[in-house]
């Protein structure tokens, strides 16, 4: 062998060797770093420092140093966590870690390093963090008292459950007199009616300590408080008194209804104190889709009512065909709450049953309301394009991505920190990081093209549930190769063809269940594609003869695949082809769906809005929209929403009940 030659073939063996020691190296990093996570969720500190330095250099080091300062962040120093977050600067990790370390600042009352850091704070999407801020912002006369007071009210009332961050603030605002108390017993009205006593508890205590044990009385036993008390004269105990109308209605609204009534409580409660008490009780006996529940609202007056009250009271005007109570419900909502799709919708569905102040004006109004709406993205912008005489298709696409926008996406390192989080199976950490790096990073997000661009990078990773959340983040570019994506469309097609379902009901199912994650599971166990529960697909597994399923198989991407699609089979055949109570059923049972359907026979969309679930409300009409939509995809030709909705009643007396039905 000559020299050149021997040298050369030393080179390629060298190489050789190096490629698979950088391969091995990177597989050990990668194995150090899933060793920390779990050692971050045993809290185990100190093997999350003594495993730190083998993951150096890793894409992923800044969560494990996240990892490594978060599991002490209690007790660390200021300048260390100041050091930690400088070696994560610029990546999702180091705004998380400063996230939590502002609440941690706020809740031991540590102003001088929180009021420090909050500049440094890219997402400020933190509601608590807000509120400390407002508050601080107020003190320096930053911002306005009156104002600062009035923000952190909007983001008080909102929060779900009892929090430090805005109670706090409310109580300085409580104290200085730029909040009213009326504010703190809003904020437990809307936490009864919410069915969270903690957080009315500490809104009262904010205005009282020793009202909580009455208030902890009413909770338990409302009925007895309403009963015993004969007077409500002052502020205080006409509060009470709506609060306990508000406990007992979430189990009686009839009840409830019976004491609004006594004349004690006409009387003695004002005008805006009845009309929240009769909102809650409308809205409780709506969501049971009980006929009263339309007279039980009327007991009061819109004006006084909260959002959620005059939502359901349109239902239930829908529900019971009264287009004059729909009109005026809506109305009376919020700016924000009444420019939403779903009650411009419905608002011009009012006008146009009720043709007042005469045909041609009610026409022309309806029609401008339903084309500031009207588009594919969704249930009730579909709705809009039919009732204007129009079809869903396919849009155009856009501009096709190019080179160097893609280039981009593929250099940006919070996305391919994503990518690889998600490869080693930190899903939830690599959604996270996508999230903030598409949408917070910089103010604004990325724009359209940079959207574009990433969803492009998604879906060539089979990422399909970033590529399709990524996707509709753009407020004008529609690509629908993006935002509704078929993999596995022959799996799927063949097997929704073999057993007589549309192959795009299956489609607009799965994008709802699980974004195409083949190893997605819900917090109550539901796994797979179709996202089908262990007990359900044990029944299926049985009835199309899978003898040999166990649960892990569930899993398996096509074992998954023929036991969902066998049980929407079922459960299509069991609601006599109905796709929405089938939907229903597939997402609350099909015994609630078919408590559902009892009452008046009703067109599609007003049966759907009528679906006391919020989750399977919007689970229904997300899954009917995509079904429209997949359906316009795979035939090439124009469809209807409406035709696939067609109208839901009680079932046919001739028709069986397929009890066994899981």
């Amino acid at each position: 062998m000559k020299l050149g030659s021997m040298k050369q073939g030393l080179v390629i063996i060298m190489a050789a060797l190096l490629l698979q020691g950088a391969a091995w190296a990177q597989g050990s990093a990668d194995a150090t770093l899933l060793a920390m996570r779990d050692a971050f969720r045993r809290n185990n500190t100190s093997e999350l420092d003594a495993l730190l330095p083998e993951v150096r250099g890793h894409a992923l080091e800044p969560l494990a140093r996240y990892w490594t300062i978060q599991s002490r962040l209690e007790t660390s120093a200021p300048q260390d966590i100041r050091n930690a977050l400088a070696q994560m600067a610029g990546t999702y990790w180091e705004d998380r870690l400063r996230n939590d370390w502002l609440l941690h600042l706020g809740k031991t009352r540590d102003w001088t390093n929180f009021e420090a850091e909050l500049p440094h704070y890219r997402m400020n999407d933190d509601p608590q963090v807000q509120c400390y801020a407002l508050m601080l912002d107020a003190a320096a006369r930053r911002r306005p008292a009156d104002e600062a007071a009035r923000q952190t009210a909007l983001r008080w009332h909102a929060q779900p459950d009892a929090d430090d961050g805005c109670a706090i603030a409310a109580q300085a605002f409580l104290n200085s007199g730029h909040l009213a108390p009326e504010v703190a017993w809003q904020r437990a009205r809307l936490a009864l009616d919410a069915n969270k006593p903690r957080a009315a508890i500490q809104a009262v205590a904010l205005l009282d300590p020793e009202w909580v044990p009455i208030l902890e009385s009413i909770i338990r036993n409302p009925a007895a408080y309403l009963d015993d008390k004969f007077t409500a004269i002052r502020p205080r105990t006409k509060e009470l008194v709506t609060l306990a109308a508000i406990r007992l209605a979430a189990n009686d609204p009839a009840a409830a209804a019976e004491a609004m009534h006594l004349k004690r409580w006409v009387a003695q409660l004002n005008q805006e104190e009845r009309s929240w008490a009769w909102g809650v009780i409308g809205r409780r006996a709506a969501r049971k889709l009980q006929p009263e529940a339309l007279a039980y609202f009327v007991n009061g007056q819109d004006q006084h009512m909260h959002d959620e009250h005059l939502a359901w009271k349109a239902r239930a005007g829908l529900r019971a065909g009264a287009w004059g109570h729909v009109r005026d419900a809506i109305a009376a909502m919020s700016e924000a709450r009444r420019q939403q799709p779903v009650w411009v919708y419905w608002r011009a569905r009012a006008i146009l049953a009720l043709r007042e102040p005469d045909a041609i004006a009610a026409t022309a109004q309806a029609r401008e309301l339903l084309g500031s709406i009207a588009s594919t993205r969704g249930f009730h912008e579909q709705l809009a394009l039919e009732a204007l005489g129009r079809s869903v298709v396919v849009p155009p696409p856009p501009a096709p991505v190019t080179e160097t926008e893609m280039a981009a996406a593929m250099q940006n390192p919070g996305l391919q920190r994503a990518l690889t989080a998600m490869r080693l199976g930190l899903r939830s950490e690599g959604v996270r990081e996508w999230n903030y790096s598409v949408g917070l990073h910089t103010p604004g997000g990325m724009g359209e093209r940079e959207l574009l661009a990433a969803a492009r990078l998604a879906c060539q990773n089979g990422v399909w549930d970033r590529c399709i959340n990524t996707s509709l983040r753009t407020a004008l570019a529609e690509d629908h190769v993006q935002r509704f994506p078929m993999p596995f469309q022959r799996e799927v097609v063949q097997r929704a063809n073999s057993i007589g379902l549309d192959p795009a009901y299956v489609y607009g199912l799965i994008r709802q269940e699980s974004r195409f994650v083949t190893d997605a599971r819900s917090g109550v166990g539901a796994s797979g594609l179709m996202q089908v529960m262990p007990a359900t697909a044990r029944w299926t597994a049985r009835k199309i003869g899978l003898t040999d399923f166990r649960p892990h198989h569930i899993t398996d991407r096509d074992t998954n695949i023929a036991i969902g699609t066998a049980y929407l089979k079922f459960a299509l055949d069991d609601f006599e082809g109905s796709l929405p109570l089938a939907a229903a059923a597939y997402n609350a049972g099909p015994g609630r769906s078919r408590t559902w359907r009892e009452g008046p026979v009703l067109d599609g969309d007003i049966w759907t809005e009528n679906i006391p679930f919020d989750e399977t409300r919007d689970y229904v009409q997300k899954v009917l929209a995509n079904t429209t939509t997949y359906a316009a995809i795979l035939t090439g030709q124009p469809q209807s929403l409406r035709s696939r909705l067609g109208t839901v009643g009680p079932r046919a007396t001739a028709a069986p009940v397929n009890t066994d039905l899981p």
